[in-house]
């Protein structure tokens, strides 16, 4: 049984913090706020994404000159998406984490085109100002990590994860999410041997 609910978590920066421990720290939070609404039986999981340019934490923009401005920044380089599962056993409240890092190499798209992509609207509620699956902005070089992180929630490292619960899944996640994102993915072996991968 798969219920959704909003975990309602100050996502604010905090000083000092980096894009690991504040997507780490968010993911923690969110299933720390619903954890003592679920029954025994249940594992709660929670997730949170963040793009960074280096230390930079790039959110959401505030306007389409923020969006335009995030995009030139990014443009002709690699950036990092990190994405945090936590998880926790309602039973005990073992809390367990895993995080996914991977590199984005940003094609070198030109003004025109931002222009254009930022007209469409489609930036402005995107972290980092792009979406990695835009059938017409198409940003991105050519992936070498983890696509559904950049997606929203690495489906591999979810299920290494819930492994860590002695929880199996009864589906071939894996194959699952490379098919529905039509993508052959290069490090789902390396992450459910429990590799950390770029």
């Amino acid at each position: 049984m798969v219920n959704v609910t909003v975990s309602h978590v100050d996502e604010r920066l905090q000083p000092g913090e980096t894009p690991a421990e504040y997507v780490l720290r968010l993911a923690e939070a969110k299933v720390c706020a619903a954890v003592h609404s679920g029954s025994p039986d249940l594992v709660i999981i929670g997730s949170d994404t963040t793009v960074a340019d280096g230390d930079e934490i790039l959110g959401k923009p505030a306007d389409k000159a923020d969006a335009a401005n995030m995009l030139k920044q990014l443009r002709g380089h690699s950036h990092q998406v990190y994405t945090a599962i936590a998880a926790v056993r309602v039973a005990d409240e073992r809390l367990l984490t895993d995080l996914c890092v991977t590199d984005v190499p940003m094609r070198s798209y030109s003004d025109d085109e931002i222009d254009n992509y930022v007209v469409s609207g489609d930036p402005l509620d995107k972290a980092g100002a792009y979406a990695i699956q835009h059938p017409d902005f198409q940003p991105v070089v050519h992936m070498q990590g983890c696509f559904a992180s950049v997606m929203g929630l690495p489906m591999c490292h979810l299920e290494r994860l819930l492994r860590r619960f002695d929880i199996t899944p009864k589906a071939d996640i894996a194959a699952g999410c490379q098919a529905m994102l039509n993508y052959q993915c290069p490090v789902t072996r390396a992450i459910l041997r429990g590799e950390q991968v770029g």
